[in-house]
């Protein structure tokens, strides 16, 4: 059950991903298109979206607890730096994804962040 729910929460993503980029949310959020790849375009946004997952099951709750006491301070608001440095990381690993600046990053970890609440919840049902 975890590993499906895992893999729909990845789906999930790519969706998120495709959606920013499509719609041109924020601008310096891009993801190049591989239309050569085994699923075509749609399989770059599923491969962006499975590095964002996997990043973000096994690197972020190390960041999250180490950095517990500036969440503290911040009143949880530094929780959309640390949703910014998983984007970047996600970024770094790939080529496929670039962000043009700390600000993209951080509105683009904020709309993740809640695209994957909104993820937990209607998969927790």
């Amino acid at each position: 059950m975890t590993v499906i729910r895992f893999l729909l929460k990845v789906v999930i993503f790519a969706a998120a991903f495709y959606g920013l980029t499509y719609f041109d949310v924020l601008p310096g959020l891009e993801v190049l298109e591989n239309p050569d790849g085994p699923l075509g375009e749609y399989g770059s946004y599923l491969w962006i979206g499975l590095i964002f997952g996997v990043v973000n099951a096994l690197v972020g709750p190390v960041l999250r607890l180490l950095s517990l006491p500036f969440v503290l301070l911040t009143l949880g608001l530094f929780l959309l730096v640390i949703n910014a440095a998983l984007l970047g990381l996600t970024a770094a690993i790939t080529d496929r994804l670039t962000i043009d600046g700390f600000g993209t990053a951080v509105l683009g970890g904020l709309i993740l962040a809640v695209v994957g609440w909104v993820a937990d919840q209607m998969l927790d049902r």
